[in-house]
């Protein structure tokens, strides 16, 4: 078993004394400059790493990020890697935590346990509760539907909803269904909003029957679009609500004899990177998953400078991208 590597044995190979790595560790005076090279490159060379608890109890910041997410699935961790390239020249460290196994409100939870101790702030990402009292900065991306009470970070849900439902209308769709995402979430309000929106600028009747959820996951989306399936006057179009939901669709519709998009056109929303992996490519609409990590974290630099930020509610363009899932009616 490898010995972990101390302070101490910082110290004797950089031949210091323990006080002065503790200096350099910690950005203090009091160092010549050559020595705090010599020290750094000792511990570069050791690998050395100071304790994240010990750190923030002398100087009550530990100069690392916290992402909580619900679980790590294509959405999330495309927020991770954006979110990863912002930190990675600001000089923090980047925690990510999943616990939506421990039940409604882990993130509260999270939060009162590691505030202060671990982490300087946090990312929120689809988070399930909106009242989230933290003694730290906290930013959500795509936050819930009430009040959150912190920086919030988005897409142009609205618009993009809008623009793949004119898509399967302008290609001659007339019964296209809706598969929902999460019900708690403003996300998935607005892209229903956009679908009956688009639906009904261009004469078409909202047929509620063609509404299900699917909570943005896989398997929850397999059932209603069965039911979808089944209906005397099925559906010749699908907009899901986010792209996991959208090729759980096809792989439904392909299982049940339907070709796609030749009987059945599917658009998705995200544009994860399984999206354009799949049989055929999927068409969605594109949401910079990525950048909105990376503005979540400026975002929360920001508040941990103690900056007032110009805005506290980001909202990013989406983008429609046509592919092999869509075809004219």
């Amino acid at each position: 078993m490898t010995r972990r590597v101390t302070i101490t044995d910082v110290a004797r190979a950089a031949e210091v004394s323990v006080a002065t790595v503790s200096k350099v560790i910690n950005g203090r005076y009091g160092v010549a400059q050559a020595t705090s090279t010599r020290v750094q490159q000792v511990i570069e060379e050791l690998g050395y790493e100071s304790s994240l608890v010990a750190r923030s109890l002398r100087s009550h910041r530990t100069h690392v990020i916290g992402i909580l997410v619900a679980e790590f699935e294509p959405f999330s961790t495309e927020i991770l890697k954006g979110a990863a390239a912002a930190v990675s020249d600001a000089g923090y460290e980047l925690l990510a935590y999943t616990g939506a196994s421990s039940g409604s409100g882990w993130e509260r939870r999270y939060l009162s346990r590691l505030s202060g101790t671990l982490i300087d702030g946090a990312v929120l990402v689809t988070p399930s509760v909106v009242d989230v009292e933290a003694q730290i900065p906290v930013v959500a991306v795509d936050p819930h539907t009430g009040p959150t009470g912190f920086p919030t970070v988005d897409s142009d849900n609205l618009t993009g909803a809008r623009s793949a439902t004119e898509h399967l209308i302008g290609l001659g769709h007339r019964r296209i269904a809706f598969l929902a995402g999460r019900p708690d979430l403003e996300s998935s309000r607005l892209r229903e909003s956009g679908y009956r929106e688009a639906l009904i600028a261009a004469g078409l009747p909202v047929d509620e029957a063609l509404i299900r959820v699917a909570d943005y996951r896989s398997e929850p989306a397999r059932g209603p679009m069965s039911e979808l399936l089944a209906l005397p006057d099925r559906p010749t179009a699908v907009f899901a609500a986010n792209d996991i939901s959208a090729i759980a669709a096809m792989e439904v519709a392909q299982a049940a004899g339907l070709q796609v998009p030749e009987d059945l056109s599917v658009v998705g929303f995200d544009d994860v990177p399984e999206a354009a992996g799949a049989t055929p490519p999927l068409t969605t609409v594109r949401q910079p998953i990525q950048r909105l990590g990376a503005e979540a974290v400026t975002l929360l630099l920001a508040l941990l400078r103690g900056e007032r930020p110009a805005t506290t509610h980001v909202r990013l363009d989406t983008t429609l991208v046509r592919r092999g899932s869509t075809a004219a009616r």
